[in-house]
C-alpha cells in the first residue's frame, strides 16, 4: 500500500512499529533473563549490559520499522 496522506503513512508506521517490538521483545526478555543469571558479573555490570540490550533492542525495532514500512510503499520483495 501507498499512503496518498499523513495519516495514511502515521497508521502503516505505527502498524509496524506494534508488530515489530512484538516478535522482537521476546529475544530481549532472553537477553536480560540471561544477564540477570550470569553471576560473573557484579550488579552494576548487569545493569550496564541489560541497558545495552535495551539500546540494541530500541535500535533494531527502528531499523526494521524503517526498512519494512519503506519496503512496502516501494513494493520490494524479501
Amino acid at each position: 500500500m501507498v499512503p496518498t496522506r499523513k495519516d495514511d503513512l502515521r497508521r502503516m508506521v505505527t502498524q509496524t512499529t506494534i508488530e515489530t517490538y512484538e516478535e522482537l521483545t521476546p529475544k530481549l526478555i532472553q537477553l536480560i533473563e540471561n544477564t540477570k543469571k550470569d553471576d560473573t558479573l557484579t550488579e552494576s555490570q548487569k545493569q550496564d549490559e541489560i541497558s545495552l540490550h535495551m539500546l540494541g533492542y530500541v535500535k533494531s525495532c527502528t531499523n526494521e520499522i524503517i526498512v519494512e514500512v519503506l519496503a512496502e510503499i516501494l513494493g520490494l520483495d524479501d
